[in-house]
């Protein structure tokens, strides 16, 4: 099992329940991740979009993480 530190802005923050959640799962990309994330907090799969970044640069799903990577959750913008 990989366990990733993943910190959550905006939406997600409420989302989560917090600034930042732990995510354990077998794999070992962003893809791996997104399906842990959509598994354990269902409601993140209503959100029209969802970025997540990696190192403070926005990641593709192929991308391969590590523990010690910084991992943000970026929910859509609003405004008006």
């Amino acid at each position: 099992m990989n366990k990733y530190r993943v910190k959550a802005f905006g939406i997600t923050k409420d989302l989560l329940g917090g600034r930042e959640t732990f995510i354990e799962t077998q794999g070992q990309t962003v893809a791996d991740l997104r399906a842990a994330l959509h598994s354990r907090f269902p409601e993140l799969s209503g959100l029209r979009s969802l970025f997540i970044a990696v190192n403070n640069d926005y990641a593709d799903d192929e991308i391969l993480l590590k523990p010690s990577d910084e991992i943000a959750l970026i929910p859509p913008v609003s405004g008006g």
